[in-house]
Formats: structure tokens, C-alpha cells, sequence
């Protein structure tokens, strides 16, 4: 509960880009958005940083900046959370229901959670996030069990882990701008959370962050996040197997993949011909249209046949009414919805944040920052499906970590 005016700090330190969104939260529960960071990122790669003091420098110009432009100091931060270094897995618990007159009780809710939650993870590993899902009474679904009448009280979740020394060293560059990390909150939870209704998340959805170095992915249903996970491959990768294949530089790739790219192949003119940089300059030269789209549909795919093998027998296109939901920097890619469709056989779309959101925050790039303030906002991990469960206990041992 948050009991006085409050400057939060949304950090996504990703593998292209640092954003950082200062929202000022109020007793009554509103966020205002009034301050915005970006920085060029170094020294990450894939989540994960290997250059800790370019990673602090690019993390901290974009703090800065948006300390400067909100004209307030950050209280605390809500960190994402991405990489390949994350894992999931489901774990499940029964308690028969203790009173006599079979009515659940709060402690009969304590212990299944308990139980379900209680799984050993192996040395250097440690929780992210605990995510439940709805509680089965005597097998069919219930939100709220307690004063329910029943005898078998299940209940599931999927827990998130990661390596810890990953984890606290991105810990240890916000600490280093002398502000707290409030909650960790994993990449394609915060994404969700901006990119999904209620309805959608019923009704099942797959909803896909594609960043610069990793893809994050959610798959909703029956109302809350059922697996979630992360695929180390983004639209980094089209830029790398463009300057590969037509022989150019990386940078000369990105800006044939921004302006020619697409997630399908749509060119049927081998002859259709795109210049370089367009300004008949020396250098300037000209590549097939058709090549420039089989490079960038054959990654694309891949990306979306490696997540729907990770989401394996959770996904069902029948149990995914609601389609695919795409959002992150790298779904600007022309035609990219198309070819989602194509491989989970479902309708995709670009996902659309909520109308209260600025027209200049609205792009996919900032699904994830959005989403951290929202769980800013409510407090609860649980709107995108699953119960908050970051303790003091948990930062505790990061801080404590080469300290």
C-alpha cells in the first residue's frame, strides 16, 4: 500500500537499449508518467551483462536523464527481468480440507500454497517469481477457495528461477546510482500485463516480446499466466544473418532490415531491386528485394517454431482464442503478425497498449516499462497471473552478493 507520494523507476536493461519510466505514484492509487530515459546499451548481451562497468555508464545516463526530464529523484526501481538464464517449471500441491464441516479456511490456503511452492531449486539458483493458478476445489476452479465447501484443495504454479550472481549483478548497477530495487518482475509478465485484456487472458492468449537479443513469451489462460519463458534469439539476429549473407556491415544490415525486412516472403520478382542507402553515392549499391525477405522470414520463423516448442502441450490453438500478441522493438518488422499466424496457426496481431497511455510511449518498445509501473500501481503480480512474491529475504541475499 503505497501511504504518500512516491517516484518509481521502470528499468529494462536490454541488449540494444536502456529505458527507464519514472511514474509518481499518489495515495489513491494513480500513476502519473512523467519522466523518460533511454540510453544506447553496452556491455549487455542477451539479458545478461558481461561488461559491468559499460552496462552502470549506459544504465545510469539513462536514470539520469530521466530524473532530469521528471525533475524529481527515483524513490525505488522495478527491475525487468529477461535472459536465457531464467527457467520455469510447474509445481502442484493437495491438502484435504481440515474443518470439519468441510469449509476451506485461510490456513487450508496457506499450506497447499506452501507445499506448491516448496520445491529445491539447485545452489545458484533462486526464485523470480512464484505465479499461481486458479485453485481447484474438489477438481473444479475456484479464484477464491476460502469459506467454499469442499474436501481436496489443489493448487499449482509456475516458478520462475534464475542464476543468482546474473541477477545481482544487474542489481548492483541500479544500486550503484544509489536507489533501491524494489521487485523484480520478469520481461514477458511486465509485456503482458500492457499487451492483454481480462477477456484475453480467459480466453487464451500467447503474447511474444521480441527485443534486440532475447524473445520473451507468456501464455495465458483460464485468466492468468500458465508458463512463461525466453528464447535468446531477437531481432538482433535478422540484422547478424543479413550482414552475413548480402556481405555488409552490421549497421548497413539494420537499415536494410528496418526499410526492406519482413517476416514473409511477399517479393515474387527475383529481378526487384533496393538500393543500399538510396543516394546513388559511392558505395551506394543495389540488393534483390527477394533475398532481403527470405533472410528475415527464415529467422522470424525460426523464433516462432522455437517458442511454440518451448510452450510444447500448454499450447493448443483451441485454448488460444485470443491469438497471438506481439509487442517488443523488433515487431515493427513488416509482415512479422503474418508470419506468427502462419506457425501457431491462431490470429496474430501487434499488440495495443491501454488508451490512458501517451501517444509518445505507445510504440512496442515500451511494453515492458509500462508494465512494471502497472505492477507499481497494483501491487500484485497476480493481474497477469500469479501472486507477488519478492521478499526482503530475497534482496537480502542479492545485496549480500560480492558485497
Amino acid at each position: 500500500m503505497i501511504s504518500r507520494t512516491k517516484y518509481i523507476g521502470a528499468v529494462e536493461i536490454g541488449t540494444s537499449k536502456i529505458t527507464v519510466l519514472v511514474g509518481q505514484f499518489t495515495r489513491g492509487h494513480s500513476v502519473h508518467l512523467i519522466g523518460l530515459g533511454e540510453s544506447p546499451s553496452q556491455g549487455v548481451i542477451k539479458g545478461t551483462i558481461v561488461d559491468f562497468k559499460a552496462a552502470s555508464d549506459c544504465v545510469h545516463a539513462a536514470l539520469e536523464q530521466a530524473e532530469r526530464n521528471a525533475g524529481v529523484r527515483i524513490d525505488e526501481v522495478y527491475l525487468a527481468q529477461s535472459g536465457g538464464h531464467l527457467e520455469g517449471f510447474q509445481n502442484e500441491a493437495v491438502v484435504n480440507v481440515s474443518s470439519a464441516d468441510n469449509m476451506v479456511s485461510a490456513l487450508d490456503i496457506d499450506n497447499v500454497c506452501r507445499l506448491a511452492k516448496a520445491k529445491h531449486l539447485p545452489e545458484g539458483r533462486m526464485v523470480v517469481h512464484h505465479i499461481r493458478r486458479p485453485f481447484r476445489l474438489d477438481g473444479r476452479l475456484v479464484a477464491e477457495p476460502e469459506h467454499l465447501a469442499g474436501r481436496r484443495l489443489e493448487a499449482a504454479y509456475w516458478t520462475v528461477h534464475g542464476q543468482e550472481a546474473r541477477i545481482a549483478d544487474q542489481i548492483h548497477v541500479i544500486r550503484g546510482f544509489n536507489v533501491p530495487v524494489a521487485e523484480l518482475i520478469i520481461s514477458s509478465l511486465a509485456s503482458g500485463a500492457m499487451m492483454t485484456t481480462p477477456d484475453d487472458r480467459q480466453n487464451g492468449a500467447v503474447v511474444i516480446d521480441l527485443g534486440a537479443g532475447t524473445t520473451d513469451f507468456a501464455l495465458y489462460r483460464e485468466g492468468c499466466a500458465q508458463l512463461t519463458g525466453v528464447v535468446p534469439v531477437g531481432g538482433g539476429h535478422l540484422t547478424n544473418d543479413l550482414a552475413l549473407g548480402l556481405r555488409v556491415t552490421e549497421e548497413q544490415a539494420e537499415r536494410l532490415k528496418l526499410r526492406f525486412g519482413r517476416g514473409t516472403v511477399t517479393t515474387r520478382d527475383r529481378s526487384d531491386k533496393v538500393w543500399l542507402n538510396g543516394d546513388f553515392a559511392v558505395g551506394d549499391r543495389q540488393f534483390p528485394r527477394h533475398t532481403i525477405e527470405q533472410i528475415t522470414a527464415a529467422r522470424t520463423a525460426e523464433i516462432f517454431e522455437v517458442v511454440k516448442k518451448r510452450l510444447g502441450a500448454a499450447f493448443a490453438p483451441d485454448t488460444a482464442t485470443a491469438g497471438v500478441i506481439l509487442t517488443g522493438g523488433a515487431s515493427k518488422l513488416a509482415g512479422i503478425d503474418e508470419a506468427a499466424a502462419k506457425v501457431f496457426g491462431v490470429p496474430a496481431s501487434l499488440g495495443e497498449p491501454p488508451a490512458w497511455v501517451n501517444e509518445n510511449l505507445r510504440g512496442p518498445g515500451f511494453s515492458t516499462v509500462l508494465g512494471l509501473l502497472h505492477y507499481g500501481l497494483t501491487g500484485l503480480v497476480s493481474s497477469a497471473g500469479g501472486g507477488r512474491t519478492t521478499s526482503s529475504g530475497f534482496f537480502k541475499k542479492l545485496f549480500s552478493l560480492g558485497s
